[in-house]
């Protein structure tokens, strides 16, 4: 586990110590071959989107980061590279990922984005789950509707209602039926619902987005204590952004619930800033949009879309509060940086 990792040279097959691979020629002619990366958690903190990117990059240059803990890689190629089949490649990036930085992972494999990324939330023992091609419509069917990656939880509601419950149900409705139920999203819905997703792999590094999260201690209704919460975090996300230079062009929210659900959407904002104004307003929109109602949460998470601070443009406007806010930033953060993280922040954060 001490070992230090090797240069980012691609591993030409199989050694001669490794075996037969458990699954060799697996997938191979069969087109598209996706994995989807979770980190579960990270020994001693934190973060590793950068280092699970860092890994995957050695087994395939096609790999996108889903901030703010996932990523998602087409490895098609890579079996033939590596002489391995699905599941041994994803075992192997999982001891690698472990070894050199400490990740515990979750790897989903499957035909397409929508398979791989719903594989990874059902793993076995061993963190790996594998749904062939032959068997996509067995795994997703029966899975409940509001399981459907992408699907928004109105949209399930509404299927449910409707007495469509399982995914497999909505993969078997008439195009017109499902027209009329989601509008103009239930083409791709129900594509994802049969295992297809036309949504390419577009590579990009990890680096250029900052993350902060908050894991309650039980399980909180949205209300007074979740906005505190989401306020404290967009304040600590500007002090990241501001000490680094940086502004937020997109800020995501990703809210984990009892269930074991994550739902995420991402809002951009109407010019790059790094001012925790700019990213509460964003950030409760979103909270808003979920529309949780009485949905038990037990982590929000918020990643922002950076870039440098070059690009960022404060308006001048005849807000007097806003004005007073943005000048006293400087102030706050350095005060912060000599005491403490959370010395001074928004009242409201404090109820948190």
């Amino acid at each position: 586990m001490g070992a230090r990792p090797p240069s980012h040279r691609a591993e030409r097959g199989a050694g001669p110590g490794d075996g037969a691979p458990e699954e060799a020629g697996e997938g191979r002619g069969r087109g598209a071959l996706f994995l989807h990366v979770r980190i579960r958690r990270r020994r001693g903190g934190e973060g590793g989107l950068p280092e699970l990117m860092a890994v995957l990059g050695r087994f395939t240059p096609v790999a996108q980061a889903l901030p703010p803990c996932a990523a998602v890689a087409r490895v098609d190629g890579a079996l033939r590279l590596f002489g391995l089949g699905p599941a041994d490649l994803a075992r192997r990036l999982r001891l690698q990922a472990a070894a050199w930085y400490g990740l515990d992972t979750a790897v989903g494999i499957g035909p397409s984005w929508t398979v791989a990324a719903t594989a990874s939330s059902r793993t076995g023992p061993d963190g790996v789950r594998h749904v062939r091609p032959e068997d996509v419509e067995d795994f997703l069917g029966p899975l409940p509707v509001g399981e459907l990656y992408g699907i928004r939880r109105t949209q399930a509601e509404e299927l449910g209602r409707l007495g469509v419950e399982t995914i497999g149900q909505l993969a078997a409705l008439p195009p017109a039926t499902a027209l009329r139920i989601l509008g103009r999203q239930a083409r791709p819905l129900q594509e994802r619902a049969r295992g297809g997703d036309r949504r390419a792999v577009v590579p990009g590094r990890a680096t250029e987005t900052v993350g902060v999260r908050a894991d309650f201690a039980e399980d909180t209704l949205d209300g007074p204590r979740a906005r505190a919460t989401a306020l404290r975090l967009a304040a600590e996300l500007g002090a990241r952004l501001r000490s680094r230079h940086q502004a937020a062009r997109s800020v995501t929210v990703v809210v984990r619930t009892a269930d074991r659900r994550e739902l995420s959407r991402t809002r951009t904002l109407p010019a790059p800033s790094p001012h925790t104004d700019d990213l509460r307003e964003a950030v409760y929109g979103i909270l808003d949009g979920f529309g949780l109602q009485r949905a038990r949460m037990r982590r929000i998470g918020l990643v922002a879309d950076a870039v440098d601070d070059t690009q960022a443009h404060t308006q001048l406007t005849l807000d007097r509060a806003r004005e007073a806010r943005l000048r006293v930033e400087p102030v706050i953060d350095a005060l912060n940086a000599r005491y403490g993280p959370g010395t001074i922040g928004p009242a409201a954060a404090f109820a948190a």
